[in-house]
């Protein structure tokens, strides 16, 4: 097969006299062989300059669960674009979504909208530090909240820099990036995740200056790994019980495994939800919901919330109409059917060439890696894959015509089709044999 970069070599070269680093994003960087320049996209196809195409399944890195150019929320852009994009004052939009918010997410009383996933976690952590009067955070071993120095830590991703650095018996909790403060992250703690022993003494011993537990409801960021059974209701327990805010960082869970993201899939009740990624569809828009005993920090201006875009026309209208076509009838059901199906053919293709790898999943997200382990079920069992090998299969499979993230964390959209996951089946079987 002919498998030609020559246009986005020659773009990325343009692009590194001009723009720092030459990407936009640093995670950008890693696709091998050069990082790819889009010309188009719509559905679940994406074009490079170089006239290349392929099925999507890195989805702008998660947001666009509706595929690409969804109509329904090009529509509302564009309308909203026609009005004015951003005013600096309130406008019915803002109303509309969030009472939309509450009515879909069970712990939400109240909302906060923000413009990116970094920004709503940087809320969270100061309204629940204002409602204790307690400055300690503690966070989870590859669990991702976003870069802001006070919770960006060491990450194991074979497309961030500071992969090599994550370690979970290491003294000190290490940056997760050059140029970050080193006080800045003095007050968190860093423990293994689904380990309730170790929290539970943790909580006991510290209570006294733990203002939050932030974790993802699922580590999809390190293997796709599920809580244990009663884990997550076992920190909702202890939070309750020592007067500890818990935070889930529902980033990527959101509108994605349920409509009212994962606290709905598994019942939990927590203080506060981010939310971003899916809830605009490729448009910048995020929130912090939750209590209205918490949020109340916000209402009395002891935490102020800024952001010159907050809440902007175009972002709420996106927002509005993407949670539309979700609320509809078998949207959710038809995205387990398709990342099962994908999941399963995965597994198959794995089995038939003998070759050693996992692919865990929750709903229409999953991570595919190369392993020795039999089941991937913690933190230190994800850090023994090899990295390097699943970057060559990435590389394989945008020769074949797919386009996946680096890290081998997969996104399903609600507009794949049995078409398109038969055919990527067949890629993934080709690039499989080639390795």
């Amino acid at each position: 097969m002919s498998y030609i970069t020559k246009q986005s070599a020659a773009k990325f070269a343009e692009s590194q006299t001009v723009l720092a680093g030459g990407v936009a994003s640093s995670l950008r960087a890693a696709m091998k062989p050069v990082p790819l320049f889009a010309e188009s996209a719509s559905g679940v196809r994406i074009r490079d300059v170089d006239g290349n195409e392929y099925i999507d399944y890195l989805l702008a890195y998660g947001p666009l669960l509706l595929g690409h150019a969804n109509p329904a929320v090009t529509d509302a852009v564009h309308q909203a674009m026609q009005q004015g994009a951003t005013y600096g004052l309130q406008h019915e939009g803002e109303i509309a979504l969030a009472r939309k918010l509450t009515e879909i997410l069970p712990c939400a009383e109240k909302v906060a909208l923000s413009g990116s996933g970094t920004e709503a976690v940087m809320l969270a952590l100061r309204v629940a530090r204002a409602h204790t009067g307690k400055r300690k955070i503690v966070r989870f071993h590859g669990h991702y909240h976003g870069w802001s120095d006070a919770i960006f830590t060491s990450f194991p991703s074979s497309d961030m820099r500071q992969a090599a650095a994550a370690d979970q018996t290491a003294d000190k909790i290490l940056p997760g990036t050059g140029g970050q403060s080193e006080l800045s992250l003095e007050d968190i703690i860093l423990l293994p995740w689904n380990d309730a022993e170790v929290l539970e003494k943790v909580l006991r011993e510290q209570a006294h200056e733990i203002a939050a537990v932030i974790s993802e409801p699922v580590m999809c960021n390190s293997g796709c790994l599920k809580p244990k059974q009663g884990y997550l209701e076992r920190i909702r327990e202890l939070t309750k019980e020592l007067g500890i805010v818990m935070i889930l960082d529902e980033v990527i869970t959101g509108f994605r495994v349920h409509l009212g993201g994962a606290h709905a899939r598994f019942g939990i009740m927590p203080d506060l939800v981010t939310i971003g990624k899916a809830l605009g569809c490729g448009i910048g828009v995020s929130a912090l919901v939750g209590s209205k005993d918490l949020m109340a920090h916000i209402d009395n201006g002891t935490v102020s919330h800024l952001g010159t875009l907050n809440g902007n026309c175009v972002a709420t209208a996106a927002a509005l109409a993407t949670l539309e076509e979700l609320s509809k009838e078998g949207v959710h059901e038809r995205l387990e059917q398709m990342g099962d199906m994908l999941v399963g053919g995965i597994r198959k293709l794995l089995a038939e060439r003998g070759i050693a790898g996992i692919v865990n999943n929750v709903g229409p997200v999953f991570h595919m890696m190369f392993t020795q382990e039999p089941k991937v079920e913690d933190f230190a069992s994800f850090n023994k894959r090899s990295a390097g090998d699943y970057v060559r299969f990435a590389e394989l499979m945008l020769e074949e015509g797919v386009l996946i993230r680096p890290n081998g964390l997969w996104y399903v959209s609600t507009v794949h089709t049995e078409a398109d996951i038969e055919a990527t089946l067949a890629a993934v079987d080709r690039a499989l044999a080639r390795m």
